[in-house]
């Protein structure tokens, strides 16, 4: 690992707060095992009450994905289990009789608006709202990204098989051993170490691609998506502890980089950890790459995780993820980003308060993640 790259990356996070409207961040990158950088700065709030540390905790959204996944990879392992599995083994209520677990992890099920309403609050009615959902497609007919109803498609096949939720699993079975202070359903006893978010502004230029206008359409399978189920919609309402109490495994975890980068290191195998070269697998390997129906742009994901995707010559189309092929990792709205690359055995993560309006990761994180494989 280049020092100049890491002097770069420094750089950028400065340079975030200077002219991109940064407010509180934290970074950290780990290398074969070691944090080799962990970095915070700027402010909880924008009274400017709590300095923002390396210890700050933060809502991250859909970086939630990937602790998620791995948690029902690894239950299923426990058991003889995987992602060739059926659903309907686990879950016979499942409305897809052909879908396996790997459909479900890497988005092919076509649950990612739900016509019967429900409560993201209330799991028992979202579960009844899934298992009476027509599925918009099946697998082998492509994929669509489920922002919402992830959370329930991962939390209800845990809850099968241990009889627990899905984030205390997660703690007792991979948070906790690993250290990290990462929490999927915040104890009360964290919730001062919050920071508070802020919504993304929208420019006029935002408006015009083809997710935000597909976004803005009422009664498109996009609106639909993010508005299935219903419930915490607002940044506003991500604030309340209620949110991050609930343990909601879609989008619901607060945690620290540094806790979220070393997911990733375990994640690739870089450190010892309980995550069977089964689950680490499966979290790696793309199931599914081309247009996304939700998205409408093109993605890859594996089981519970994004990778970049490649055109026809195996060239990669975009470099969320480094330059590797076989990076993967996951984005959470508003700008959270992680990522975990096998080849060089580096993992990077970044967390921050005041969000930028992008379905993707944006320039704040991707600038960084393009210094840290520069050299």
């Amino acid at each position: 690992m280049s020092p100049s790259a890491l002097g770069e990356l420094l750089a950028i996070f400065e340079e975030n707060f200077r002219s991109r409207g940064e407010l509180g961040a934290s970074v950290s990158v780990w290398w074969r095992g070691e944090e080799i950088l962990s970095h915070g700065q700027g402010w909880c709030e924008k009274e400017r009450q709590r300095p923002w540390t390396t210890q700050t905790l933060v809502p991250v959204y859909s970086a939630t994905k990937g602790p998620s996944a791995a948690t029902l990879l690894l239950v299923l392992d426990e058991r003889g289990m995987g992602p060739e599995t059926p659903v309907r083994e686990v879950w016979p209520g499942f409305p897809l009789a052909e879908a396996s677990f790997a459909h479900l992890l890497s988005h092919q099920c076509g649950l990612a608006a739900l016509d019967q309403k429900a409560q993201i609050w209330d799991h028992a009615e979202v579960i009844a709202a899934v298992e009476a959902q027509a599925p918009a497609w099946r697998p082998g007919q492509g994929h669509g990204y489920h922002p919402r109803t992830f959370g329930a498609l991962v939390e209800e096949p845990v809850r099968r098989l241990t009889g627990r939720r899905l984030g205390e699993v997660w703690r007792e079975k991979i948070a906790a051993p690993l250290g990290l202070e990462f929490w999927i359903g915040l104890p009360e006893s964290e919730w001062p170490r919050v920071a508070r978010l802020y919504p993304g502004k929208a420019a006029a230029e935002d408006m015009q691609g083809g997710f935000y206008r597909e976004f803005n359409a009422p009664g498109s399978l996009v609106r639909r998506a993010f508005d299935s189920p219903r419930g915490l919609r607002s940044v506003q309402d991500m604030n309340d502890p209620a949110a991050w109490s609930a343990g909601l495994a879609a989008m619901g975890s607060v945690g620290t980089a540094s806790a979220l980068a070393k997911f990733y290191q375990a994640a690739i195998g870089a450190i010892e950890s309980p995550l069977t070269e089964n689950v680490r697998r499966a979290l790696a390997q793309v199931r599914i790459s081309g247009d996304d129906k939700v998205l409408i742009q093109p993605t890859a994901f594996s089981c519970g995780c994004q990778l970049d995707p490649l055109d026809a010559a195996g060239t990669k189309l975009r470099q969320l993820y480094g330059p590797s092929t076989r990076a993967f990792g996951h984005p959470g709205a508003g700008g959270s980003h992680a990522l975990g690359d096998p080849d060089s055995g580096i993992s990077f993560a970044y967390v921050m308060n005041q969000m930028e309006l992008s379905v993707l990761p944006g320039r704040k994180s991707v600038a960084m993640v393009d210094a840290l494989f520069g050299d």
